[in-house]
């Protein structure tokens, strides 16, 4: 058995993650395993769909986040590390100087990636190999700031597209509605094509709620059950969120928004029902990083 360690820092607008994995090799078979995860709320979109910009508190935030990163991939002893950057950082009319601030000041060097690389990303996590490859499925990654959405049919990409439309910027009344317009075209060319359309959920917010469903682990969750929830959720207060159902804070106010979109996209897609595998940004960076490992020490 050969053990291999990698870590992953996803810099989303809604919170920073850095993703500890652990790769086992043992014959002829590869498993990624979750060392550890840690999540800070940073909250990027809040200033960026408001201003514009990344303001100086964010900005110490994200820079002591950062250091504190810093020492636990040093601690950790990983083979590799990648540090990636989506939608809030895009957007940011700072966002490249304050990427310098953060290799100078940490060391760490961030990628500010488009949304067809974050959909590339989410799509190394592999989900195919989980299931039935005969069928048509729409990977939708909804995060603070975009919503990623790929169209895979028999272990294939058939389309893949990034909309800017996120928890926060919908919160932030900062969704256009000529995306929401893109995103109907998009699904309905999809459902079109593909009558028969499965979604694979992605993110926080879906975790949570098919968490709050019941349903075993990659069961179907039927829309009548999302919307269950979303009824359910709607009328309580945002301390009853935390203190009734367990949300953390910053999860609270994002998962009403979230569970639209997700109902809106079922709609648009004539899809019945949501896989939820529990795969994001931060896991499909790890594959990366091991499958470049390997391609570079030639085994």
């Amino acid at each position: 058995m050969n053990l291999l360690k990698f870590a992953a820092i996803d810099i989303g607008t809604n919170a920073v993650r850095l993703l500890f994995s652990n790769v086992i090799e043992y014959q002829d078979k590869v498993t990624f395993k979750k060392a550890s995860l840690v999540r800070v709320p940073v909250r990027l979109g809040y200033d960026v769909f408001h201003q514009g910009r990344i303001g100086e508190v964010k900005r110490q935030m994200l820079i002591s986040t950062m250091h504190a990163f810093h020492h636990l991939i040093n601690v950790h002893n990983v083979i590799d590390f990648r540090a990636c950057a989506t939608s809030a950082m895009r957007e940011a009319e700072n966002g490249p100087q304050l990427v310098d601030l953060v290799r100078n000041r940490t060391g760490i060097e961030i990628e500010i990636i488009d949304g067809q690389t974050e959909a590339e990303i989410i799509y190394s996590n592999r989900i195919v190999d989980l299931i039935d490859n005969t069928r048509s499925y729409l990977y939708v990654d909804v995060g603070g700031g975009s919503t990623e959405i790929t169209l895979f049919a028999q272990n294939k990409v058939e389309m893949s597209y990034s909309f800017n439309i996120g928890t926060i910027r919908i919160l932030k009344d900062k969704a256009e509605p000529d995306e929401y317009d893109r995103m109907q075209r998009f699904l309905g060319r999809a459902r079109q094509q593909y009558p028969s359309l499965q979604i694979i959920g992605s993110g926080g917010n879906i975790n949570k709620i098919a968490k709050l469903t019941g349903i075993k682990y990659m069961s179907p969750i039927p829309y009548q059950e999302i919307r269950k929830i979303y009824d359910q959720i709607l009328p309580y207060t945002m301390e009853e969120r935390v203190r009734v159902l367990g949300l953390n804070p910053d999860r609270a106010d994002v998962i009403i928004p979230a569970a639209r979109l997700f109902m809106q996209v079922m709609k648009w897609s004539n899809a019945k029902s949501i896989l939820v595998p529990k795969f994001g940004v931060a896991d499909g960076i790890v594959r990366q990083l091991y499958y470049n490992y390997k391609s570079h020490v030639g085994v």
